[in-house]
């Protein structure tokens, strides 16, 4: 291990170097790259670093149980280093884990109400504006597709684009029944109700890895509606994108221009179908797809969302966060934090057992 986080120091000072030489700052392409890829070592090197200083002063103290004044002192702080010492070796296993290499994509997030009629579609609602709210607390930029609302301010089903730096590594734990338990605004007799929503999680595709036949997509044009503003009906802006092929279907209406939106919904259908193909890969698409969103059922839940207790628990961790209004409000990090360990934890094991 400590071979390699030698290696990987090596190579953060030599990139370090390589960005202050002027025939790299003017190559705007691997300037970048060189950015990139020395900030994803950083974490890295400086656990390194504070590791061995560690090791020094470990040392140290050592040296110091000789002297008959100053050995119970050295001890207490040989007890105390090695304690950092040993949590800082657990980190540097798992930064050196290595990242699942869809992290660092953007990310289109499906959002559709599930069982509970007008209150699941409420709920679909909440949930649309906490990732909204959480990708703006964490430097990201996310972009309503397409819309379709109910009178009462619902979600039947919301697509949404996310962008920015590891948007997929953030939001891919979303997937699957998210759960609600509160009096809803149709409840008269204020019985607590249980309602869902599914959430999917989609990495966006790259040109590259999907080609797509023009012959196979149908494209419809017609007036936008819903969020937009004035004038928003006016032209023929949103497209209805249809792959014959498979039957997959998008619509996108964010923006006013009908080239624009007929980019998105195509970045979209790129995404499901590379998804799809990854998914045949191990098993039929449909039952994989079944797996992370389920059916909506209220006992394939992911997370519950608890207004009478005022509290927020994630049955994956067994995790609970108080102040349910704060979580809706896009305060997610505890849990997003917490899953991006369990998961880098749980590589560890897995690489582990194969290496013994």
């Amino acid at each position: 291990m400590f071979d390699r986080l030698a290696a990987l120091r090596d190579r953060y000072l030599e990139l370090s170097e390589a960005i202050a030489q002027p025939d790299v700052i003017q190559n705007f392409q691997l300037y970048q790259q060189h950015l990139k890829e020395r900030a994803e070592l950083e974490p890295v090197v400086h656990a390194f670093d504070a590791y061995e200083q560690l090791s020094r002063h470990l040392e140290e103290a050592h040296e110091l149980l000789s002297d008959p004044d100053l050995a119970e002192e050295a001890r207490a702080e040989i007890a105390e280093l090695s304690a950092r010492q040993d949590q800082l070796s657990s980190e540097l296993k798992l930064l050196l884990v290595p990242p699942d290499p869809l992290d660092h994509r953007n990310v289109i997030l499906e959002i559709r109400a599930g069982v509970g009629g007008e209150e699941a579609a409420l709920f679909a609602g909440d949930l649309l504006r906490m990732y909204l709210k959480y990708a703006d607390r964490n430097q990201l930029r996310a972009s309503i597709l397409s819309l379709s609302d109910t009178d009462l301010g619902g979600v039947n089903e919301a697509l949404v684009m996310v962008t920015g730096p590891e948007a997929y590594a953030r939001f891919k734990f979303e997937s699957g029944v998210h759960c609600v338990k509160r009096v809803p605004v149709t409840e008269s007799g204020g019985r607590i109700h249980t309602s869902t929503a599914t959430v999917a999680v989609l990495p966006e595709a790259e040109e590259v890895e999907l080609e797509i036949d023009p012959s196979e997509i149908r494209v419809d044009v017609f007036h936008a509606s819903g969020h937009g503003g004035q004038g928003v009906n006016t032209t023929d802006s949103a497209v209805r994108m249809t792959h014959l092929p498979t039957g997959l279907v998008v619509t996108c209406q964010d923006e006013r221009s009908q080239l624009e939106n007929k980019a998105k919904a195509l970045k979209v259908l790129r995404s499901r179908l590379l998804d799809q193909a990854r998914q045949q890969q191990a098993s039929a698409y449909a039952a994989d797809r079944r797996g992370q969103i389920g059916s909506g059922d209220r006992s394939e839940r992911v997370r519950t969302y608890y207004f009478n207790h005022d509290y927020v628990v994630d049955h994956r961790l067994g995790m609970t966060v108080n102040r349910t209004a704060n979580v809706l409000n896009g305060d997610l990090n505890p849990f997003i934090d917490a899953l991006r360990l369990a998961e880098k934890t749980e590589k560890l094991k897995s690489l582990s057992s194969r290496q013994s």
